[in-house]
């Protein structure tokens, strides 16, 4: 027998009502939170990046693909990984169906990710997905954002991590961030040392601007399984790490 709240159609319409209201003030909020960040000042970027893509070597400006709004995933798959982070992967199944219509108001949608190009097209054949994803190998773009640090600076300490500093050892390979490491091909230390994100860029008059970063939980928007999980009647019902890769379920 359930221990949960029961009650008659009517003690729900009240109580879902009341559920209402809050959740009505939730949309305002992220309304409003929504217009600020569009109201955030604009960074213009001079740095000269070079990425490895389908169609060859391209700049920042061309992962535009001609249009004037770029937002980039960044994708946990470093050099060293053999296939990509199982939680930016659930991520990515998630958007992978929104790039046509992004595309279709003035948005490009993809990843960049450390890992050589040819790595990220095996991996992007197996997953079955068509977004634009480029490889950053070589380049500094995913330390200037924010999503990379090396070895050097991971022994040292010091660094920083969605606008925080960041402390303490590496993870362990035992707990749940070694397990997602393994499935990657990797250890914990190499495998934190990338770090997941998404940056947006507008490109005016020929110049490319910064207008935008979120990391750690202002990525929770983006997973789409978990918006949904949040409406299931037993919620996130989490312990430990429990999602795979889509191909990896008996």
């Amino acid at each position: 027998m359930t221990t949960h709240t029961t009650g008659t159609r009517k003690d729900w319409l009240a109580a879902r009502l009341a559920l209402l209201e809050a959740e009505k003030d939730l949309t305002r909020r992220s309304d409003e939170l929504a217009r600020r960040r569009q109201e955030l000042p604009w960074v213009r970027i001079d740095r000269q990046y070079r990425f490895d893509t389908d169609e060859g070597s391209a700049s920042l400006a061309d992962l535009f693909r001609g249009r004037s709004q770029l937002l980039v995933y960044h994708f946990m798959f470093g050099p060293d990984y053999t296939a990509g982070c199982p939680s930016c992967s659930a991520i990515a199944d998630g958007f992978n169906g929104s790039v046509a219509h992004l595309a279709h108001h003035d948005v490009t949608l993809g990843a960049v990710s450390r890992a050589p190009l040819s790595k990220l097209q095996s991996y992007k054949r197996r997953m079955g997905w068509t977004f634009p994803w480029a490889s950053s190998f070589g380049s500094d773009f995913n330390a200037d954002f924010g999503v990379w640090i090396t070895e050097e600076q991971q022994r040292k300490g010091g660094t920083e991590y969605n606008f925080r500093p960041q402390t303490g050892a590496p993870p362990s390979n035992e707990g749940p961030v070694g397990q997602m490491a393994a499935s990657s091909g990797t250890d914990a230390a190499t495998y934190v040392r990338e770090r997941p994100g998404m940056s947006a860029f507008v490109l005016e008059d020929g110049v490319v601007y910064h207008t935008y970063s979120a990391y750690a939980r202002g990525l929770d928007g983006l997973w789409g399984m978990y918006q949904w999980l949040d409406r299931a009647p037993r919620g996130r019902d989490e312990s430990g790490i429990w999602w795979r890769r889509h191909d990896e379920y008996g």
